[in-house]
């Protein structure tokens, strides 16, 4: 069975409830791009000390994105905020007790916040 992939998966959509109407949500291209750029996703920020030999560090976690978009959000939120951090492995570490500040500015640059 050689069948083009398109051609099922037309099939299939079809078998869909709703697949004659169209899948506009009220979003331009541009709204969408920006949507999976800062993602649905709700991020965490939680409150460090341990193993910092007492240093306090606050932890962004949650980010769906590559390393690449990682480092650019760390770097325009350690600019924002004037502090050191880093990014590596899906979270960010911003130094010092910086919470409240993180919360109001992630909000701003459209992501959703927890913790």
């Amino acid at each position: 069975m050689n069948t083009d992939w398109t051609d099922s998966l037309a099939a299939l959509r079809a078998t869909l409830p709703g697949a004659d109407e169209p899948a506009d949500d009220g979003q331009t291209a541009e709204e969408a791009s920006d949507t999976s750029a800062t993602g649905n996703r709700q991020l965490t920020l939680c409150y460090e000390r341990k193993q910092r030999r007492g240093k306090p560090a606050t932890i962004i976690t949650g980010f769906d994105c590559s390393d690449e978009q990682l480092s650019e959000i760390a770097s325009k939120i350690k600019k924002r905020l004037a502090t050191g951090g880093s990014a590596r492995g899906g979270e960010i570490l911003v130094q010092g007790d910086r919470r409240e500040e993180l919360r109001t500015l992630l909000a701003d640059m459209g992501y959703k916040v927890k913790g």
